[in-house]
């Protein structure tokens, strides 16, 4: 008789419906479901997220009461109160503490009913651990082993070294983050560098961008470049639409495209983005789309196609499908992107944090007609080769299969331990 699938709760707590969560939802639909049965709980809820309910077990536990990155931004720009010593830092702990009552403690008792219930085998959580911090804890308190993706560079506090104590194993999502995570005293045998997946077969390579076009006003000849990714300070949205003003009068035909949702505690960053893009130093050539959930005609309508974080990125989403896709990508000098772009191949690098690089970088796309196209091919064909979802999916379940088997030999040695003492009683 076949054994039931092991259960494998995942959880993910990310700020928004972005590529953590796209990776996620490749993952799971790529499981084998005669070995693992997935149930999936996220913090956000909403119509992306919804989705999730047709591919397995879904929760949807709010983990965002109280927007505390909302008041946090507010408080930011009070004046006076950055004259009174120490107020900013007694705010601090207000809000941290807040956010302890009032957001993480909620959500850790949702998910500690949630894991008590199914009696999961493995708890994967889809983020660093201190964003995932409930889901490191509910696998303590129920003593079920936690897998913890690591997709961001962490700094720090006492409190960060203790949750990557609690992990038996981490999957860093670039090189990059694998050395920052062994920086914290996690050993190679704990860490597996895995690259983010997503179905290239269900990208549609020969998707038409001329609907999308159309719709937004692009004339033939318009040079359409668009950032994708959540409207987040870190995504660089300021410094996109710094080098595209710098762009407007020397390209003429230039639209600049911001792709992307908005999460709810960022409704305020994106309204001073509108305000911004709205003056009319730009002339109405910037457009925002929105979240859109049919991606492929989005990249094929762009003729460059830029990721501008400020901050290194662990491997972005969008870099992926743009190279799955052939489409020409600009993006900075750091982080993963540095891995996935090679410069003149498969892409264009430019110096973070400057627009005047970045700007360059688009231009020189557009005054040599054969260079979006060359790096567009060598890009699909380094995709394919690279960031297969179910080539994830195979090494990931090699980490559950490790996990188990550990397990398995942890729990043998102990009867035999307990045999033995009765024995010899």
């Amino acid at each position: 008789m076949r054994e039931a699938p092991s259960r494998v709760l995942y959880v993910e707590n990310g700020i928004g419906y972005g590529g953590a969560v796209i990776c996620l939802r490749h993952l799971v639909r790529n499981l084998d479901r005669l070995r693992f049965e997935p149930i999936v709980v996220t913090g956000r809820g909403g119509p992306p997220y919804e989705e999730i309910a047709r591919e397995a077990v879904w929760y949807h536990i709010p983990d965002r009461h109280v927007d505390i990155v909302g008041v946090r931004r507010r408080l930011d720009k009070i004046a006076w109160l950055k004259q009174i010593p120490g107020a900013r830092s007694l705010a601090g702990q207000v809000l941290a503490r807040t956010d302890d009552a009032m957001n993480f403690v909620p959500f850790f008792l949702g998910l500690w009913k949630v894991a008590a219930r199914h009696r999961p085998v493995i708890i994967h959580a889809n983020n660093e651990p201190l964003c995932n911090r409930a889901a490191l804890l509910v696998g303590r308190l129920l003593r079920i082993p936690v897998v913890c993706h690591v997709r961001g560079e962490q700094h720090g506090s006492r409190m960060m070294h203790w949750l990557y104590s609690l992990p038996v194993h981490f999957i860093p999502v670039s090189r990059w983050i694998s050395d920052r995570v062994g920086k914290l005293g996690i050993p190679m045998s704990k860490r597996t560098c895995i690259y983010d997946g997503i179905d290239l077969d269900k990208l549609d390579a020969a998707a038409k961008g001329d609907a999308f076009r159309k719709a937004h006003g692009i004339p033939p000849d318009g040079f359409a470049v668009g950032l994708v990714g959540l409207l987040i300070p870190w995504k660089g949205q300021p410094l996109f639409l710094e080098a595209g003003r710098m762009l407007l009068g020397q390209i003429p035909n230039l639209y600049l495209f911001v792709v992307g949702g908005t999460p709810p505690d960022c409704k305020a960053y994106e309204a001073e983005l509108r305000a911004h893009a709205g003056k009319s130093e730009f002339g109405g050539r910037v457009i925002f789309t929105g979240h859109v959930a049919e991606m492929p005609s989005v990249y094929r309508a762009l003729d460059v196609v830029v990721s501008a974080s400020t901050s290194p990125e662990p491997l972005g989403t969008v870099v992926i499908e743009a190279l799955a896709l052939g489409r020409p990508i600009v993006a900075p000098s750091h982080g993963g992107a540095v891995e996935m772009i090679e410069h003149d191949e498969t892409g264009l690098l430019f110096e973070p944090l400057n627009a005047v690089s970045l700007a360059a970088a688009i231009k020189r796309i557009h005054a040599e007609p054969d260079l979006g196209p060359r790096m567009g091919s060598a890009a699909r064909r380094r995709a394919l080769a690279t960031f297969s979802a179910a080539e994830h999916t195979r090494r990931v379940q090699e980490i559950y299969d490790q996990v188990l088997a550990g397990r398995r030999a942890g729990a043998t040695a102990g009867n035999n331990g307990t045999a033995a003492r009765d024995e010899g009683a």
